[in-house]
C-alpha cells in the first residue's frame, strides 16, 4: 500500500511540474505575442506619422478600387461594358502612383499605349481577314515578330526609356493579345473596344483621384526635398568643424554607426540622383497648378542637385579628416579654432539662407555671400600665415642635407659592373665566390637602407603632424569655393522659376539642430 501511495504521489507530482511547464511557455508565448503586436502596431504608427500623405494616398487606392469593382457588381454596368471589367481593376492596381505626376505618366502612357496597339491589330486583322485561313496564320505570326521585335528595339532608346517605356510594354501586351485572339474570335472590333473602354475607366479614375482629392504634387516633392538637402549640408559641416576642434575625446564607436547625423545628412544628398531625376520626370507631366501658373523648372533643380552634390563630396572629405591615422595636436588644433569656426558658421549661413529662400520662393539675399565670409577667409589666411613654422620645420634643410648624403653613401656601396677574364678553373671560381658573397652583402644592405630611408623621410619632417590640418583648412576654403556655385545654382532657379524679389526682412533665423529628415516615396517602377 505504501509503494502504491508513493507511486501516485510521483504521479501527480510529475503531472503538476508538468501543468507548470505549460504555464509558462504559455505566459511566454502571449508575452511575445503581445510585444510583436505591439512592435508592428508602433511601426505602422511611425511610417503613417513620418508622412501623413502615406495615410491619404492608401485611402485613395481603397477608394478607385471601390468605384471600378462597381462595374463588376451593378448588372447594368457589366452588361453596358462587358466581361473585360477585370482590366479596370488590373489598371487602378498598376497605375494609380503616390504623386499626380507619377500617375498622369503611367495613365497616359497606358492610355496612348492601348488605342495605338487596338488600332493596329485591327488594322492588321483588316488587311488579313480577305485572304485565306494559311496567310492570315503567316500574317498574324509575322506582324507579330515584326513589331516584337521594332518596339523591343525601341525601348533601347535614352528618350523612349527615360520617358514611354512603360507606353511601349503595353502597346505590345495588348497588339499581342488582340491579334492572335483575333484568329480563333471573330469580332475582334469588339474585343479592341472593350479593352479600350475598360483601359479608359481605369486610367479616368485614377487621374481624377490625383488630380482632384488631396493631391500629391512630384514638383512639390522636390521642391522640398532640395530645401531639406542643404540644410543637411549645412549641419554636415558644421558639426564636422565642430567635433574637429572639440576638447573631447573622439567616440570611436559612434563613428562606426550607421546613425552618425554627419553621415546621414550628407548621405541623402549624395545619394539623391536618382531621386532627383525621377522626381523631375513625374513633374514634367504635371500640369501647372500654383496660384499664378508659373513653369517648373524641374531641369534647373536636377541641375541644383549635381552642384549640391560636389559640395556634398567636400563634406565627405572634411568628416574623413575627423577619422585619419595622424591627427593634428589639439594644442595645434586649438591656434586655428576661432577663424575656422567663424568660416564654417559663415558658410552654414548662407546655406540656410539659400534654403530659406527656396522654401519661401523669393530671390536669395543679396547679402548671402556677406563680407564677414571674406573677412572670415582672411583671418584663416592670416592665421596660417603667423605659425610658418608649423609648415616649414626648423631643421629642414639639415635634414634634407642629410637625406641627400646617406642617398649618396648609398649609391656608392653599389658594385661597379667589369668584364673578368676567365684564366684558371680556380680563378673563375674563386672570382664567383667572393662576388657571390658581395652581392649578398650589397642585397642585405640595400633591404636595411630602404627601411632607412622610409623612415629617416618620414621622422624628418617636423610638419608631419600638422600636414592633417592642412588639408583641413584646404577643404575648408574649397567648400567656400563650392558654396559659390551653389549660390549662382539657386539665383538661376529663382529667375527661371519668376520666384518673387528679396525684401529687407525676408530673411528667417532658421533652428539648424531641427532633426527633421524629408521622405521622398518614389513609384514602384522609379529604379527602371
Amino acid at each position: 500500500m505504501c509503494s502504491i501511495g508513493v507511486a501516485a504521489s510521483v504521479a501527480a507530482s510529475n503531472k503538476y511540474s508538468e501543468m507548470d511547464i505549460l504555464k509558462k511557455r504559455a505566459l511566454v508565448y502571449m508575452d511575445t505575442t503581445k510585444r510583436f503586436i505591439g512592435l508592428t502596431c508602433r511601426k505602422i504608427w511611425k511610417v503613417g506619422r513620418d508622412d501623413p500623405r502615406r495615410a491619404i494616398h492608401s485611402l485613395k487606392v481603397g477608394l478607385s478600387l471601390t468605384l471600378v469593382s462597381l462595374l463588376y457588381l451593378l448588372e447594368p454596368l457589366f452588361k453596358g461594358v462587358g466581361e473585360n471589367v477585370i482590366w479596370a481593376v488590373m489598371t487602378v492596381v498598376v497605375v494609380l502612383e503616390f504623386t499626380a505626376g507619377a500617375t498622369l505618366c503611367k495613365g497616359l502612357n497606358r492610355g496612348l499605349g492601348t488605342l495605338l496597339a487596338g488600332s493596329l491589330a485591327f488594322l492588321f486583322e483588316f488587311i488579313a481577314r480577305e485572304s485565306g485561313k494559311v496567310f492570315y496564320a503567316i500574317f498574324i505570326g509575322a506582324s507579330v515578330f515584326f513589331i516584337g521585335a521594332m518596339s523591343t528595339y525601341l525601348r533601347f532608346f535614352p528618350k523612349v526609356k527615360k520617358n514611354y517605356d512603360y507606353g511601349v510594354v503595353i502597346f505590345l501586351l495588348t497588339f499581342n493579345l488582340i491579334t492572335i485572339s483575333s484568329y480563333r474570335v471573330d469580332d475582334v472590333l469588339k474585343i479592341a473596344r472593350q479593352r479600350l473602354y475598360t483601359m479608359a475607366i481605369g486610367s479616368g479614375v485614377c487621374i481624377l483621384m490625383s488630380l482632384f482629392v488631396f493631391p500629391i504634387w512630384s514638383g512639390e516633392d522636390l521642391h522640398s526635398f532640395s530645401v531639406s538637402k542643404i540644410e543637411g549640408l549645412a549641419k554636415s559641416i558644421e558639426a564636422c568643424v565642430e567635433e574637429y576642434f572639440s576638447e573631447k575625446e573622439p567616440d570611436v564607436e559612434k563613428d562606426k554607426l550607421p546613425e552618425d547625423p554627419i553621415y546621414m545628412n550628407y548621405k541623402a544628398v549624395l545619394d539623391s540622383k536618382s531621386t532627383d531625376e525621377t522626381l523631375a520626370l513625374h513633374a514634367s507631366w504635371e500640369p501647372r497648378h500654383s496660384w499664378h501658373c508659373n513653369p517648373f523648372p524641374w531641369q534647373q533643380y536636377v541641375k541644383l542637385g549635381a552642384v549640391l552634390r560636389q559640395f556634398g563630396y567636400t563634406v565627405v572629405a572634411l568628416h574623413g579628416c575627423l577619422q585619419t591615422e595622424i591627427q593634428t595636436p589639439k594644442s595645434v588644433r586649438l591656434l586655428f579654432k576661432d577663424p575656422c569656426t567663424r568660416l564654417v558658421t559663415e558658410v552654414s549661413k548662407a546655406l540656410m539662407e539659400l534654403a530659406d529662400s527656396i522654401r519661401d520662393r523669393r530671390q536669395c539675399s543679396p547679402e548671402v555671400l556677406s563680407d564677414h565670409l571674406h573677412q572670415a577667409l582672411q583671418d584663416l589666411d592670416t592665421a596660417l600665415k603667423s605659425q610658418p613654422r608649423l609648415f616649414l620645420g626648423t631643421n629642414s634643410q639639415n635634414n634634407t642635407a642629410n637625406m641627400l648624403a646617406l642617398a649618396a653613401e648609398a649609391t656608392r656601396s653599389k658594385p661597379e659592373k667589369h668584364l673578368s677574364s676567365v684564366k684558371t678553373e680556380f680563378s673563375a671560381l674563386s672570382k664567383w665566390k667572393s662576388k657571390r658573397v658581395s652581392k649578398q652583402s650589397v642585397e642585405a644592405e640595400g633591404r636595411f637602407l630602404k627601411p632607412t630611408l622610409s623612415k629617416l623621410a618620414i621622422t624628418s619632417l617636423d610638419f608631419s603632424e600638422a600636414l592633417p590640418f592642412a588639408a583641413f583648412a584646404a577643404l575648408l576654403v574649397e567648400a567656400v569655393a563650392k558654396l559659390d556655385l551653389v549660390i549662382e545654382e539657386v539665383e538661376e532657379l529663382g529667375r527661371v522659376a519668376c520666384f518673387k524679389e528679396f525684401e529687407v526682412g525676408d530673411d528667417v533665423i532658421l533652428n539648424v539642430d531641427d532633426g527633421s529628415k524629408m521622405e521622398i516615396n518614389l513609384p514602384s517602377n522609379a529604379a527602371d
